[in-house]
């Protein structure tokens, strides 16, 4: 290349660069759809319209959260997928919908390491072990043993098949080499009664939802499965420490958004994430909500996402796993 065509080259970089950082300025010039793969009312849809409020006071810019549900959330995170890369259709991923689903719908809609583009991590959450008040186990040590003893007593209950807190009780029942009979519900709420009632013997459910039944004295919390102890439970051990080695299961919640997303709307998204990571109001609803605040970037939620997908496709595939 002779010194002209450098010269001409070097001016054409600079002004993608100069129309790059206009566009990053400029962008959004319009309100932001954020999907969320789940009904009205959950723990995510409710954590969604939480950070929603804050991601648009950041971007000066209203972030509106659109309820695509079905599917166990791969609906809308298909939609966020094939959406045009401009940053105005935005996903509030869920981690089992991009970690557990795919693998136990045998789906073929995205790939959820390499369909996206990721923003960052929003926050972290652990799932509970929960008894119901008449069960005699007092730790998960007891409730091993006994479901050892008696291979038809013990069963657990699940927001459904390839739920977070149906895998969550495979996995369990994987390094605790025991016999438990998984019996799925439509939806947390209904097995939470049964777990209260005592109809089935345990679940795991996210903190943020567990925590009121704990304080109220209708379960009984035997570990939280995160590395270490949740602020809100401090003394609910973790699984590691109830003797279960290795055992740890964080959720997670994400910002995503189509492939192909320009750089200067990534960047734009990511400085708002971290900003609103940083907010003082933000983190206090999220912490008594049972959440852990969570400033992963795009390479770290790579790393869950990749991490993941291997761990859960061994429990599937061995407990042999799929969709009805």
């Amino acid at each position: 290349m002779n010194i002209k065509n450098l010269f001409a080259a070097a001016i054409a970089a600079t002004a993608l660069t100069a129309a790059q950082s206009a566009w990053a300025d400029a962008y959004p010039e319009r309100p932001i759809r954020l999907l969320v793969g789940y009904a009205p009312g959950g723990p995510v849809d409710t954590t969604a319209r939480v950070f929603a409020k804050y991601l648009g006071d950041k971007l000066g810019q209203t972030v509106v959260v659109e309820n695509r549900a079905g599917a166990s959330g791969m609906i809308a995170s298909d939609a966020t997928a094939k959406a045009a890369p401009d940053g105005y259709m935005l996903g509030f991923a869920a981690s089992p919908t991009l970690t557990m689903s795919p693998l136990v719908q045998r789906s073929t809609l995205f790939d959820p390491r390499k369909d996206f583009s990721l923003i960052g991590l929003v926050v972290d959450y652990a799932n509970v072990l929960l008894i119901g008040p008449q069960i005699p186990a007092k730790n998960v040590g007891e409730l091993v043993t006994y479901a050892r003893a008696h291979p038809d007593a013990v069963s657990f209950g699940s927001a459904g098949i390839g739920a977070s807190n149906h895998l969550s009780a495979e996995l369990l029942k994987k390094q605790a080499e025991a016999s438990m009979l998984h019996v799925p519900y439509r939806g947390n709420s209904p097995a939470m009664m049964d777990v209260i009632s005592g109809k089935v013997t345990f679940m795991f459910d996210i903190t943020s939802t567990a925590i009121p039944f704990i304080k109220s004295g209708k379960a009984r919390a035997l570990a939280v499965t995160s590395k270490t102890r949740n602020p809100e439970l401090p003394d609910v051990p973790t699984m590691i420490e109830a003797g279960m080695k290795d055992y740890e299961v964080v959720g997670w919640y994400a910002l995503v958004g189509p492939k192909k997303l320009p750089e200067a709307v990534s960047a734009r998204l990511t400085r708002a994430l971290g900003e609103v990571s940083k907010d003082p109001a933000f983190r206090q609803a999220m912490t008594e909500g049972g959440y852990t605040i969570n400033t992963g970037d795009s390479s770290a939620l790579q790393s869950r996402i990749d991490r993941e997908y291997a761990l859960w496709s061994d429990v599937i595939q061995s407990a042999n796993i799929q969709a009805n």
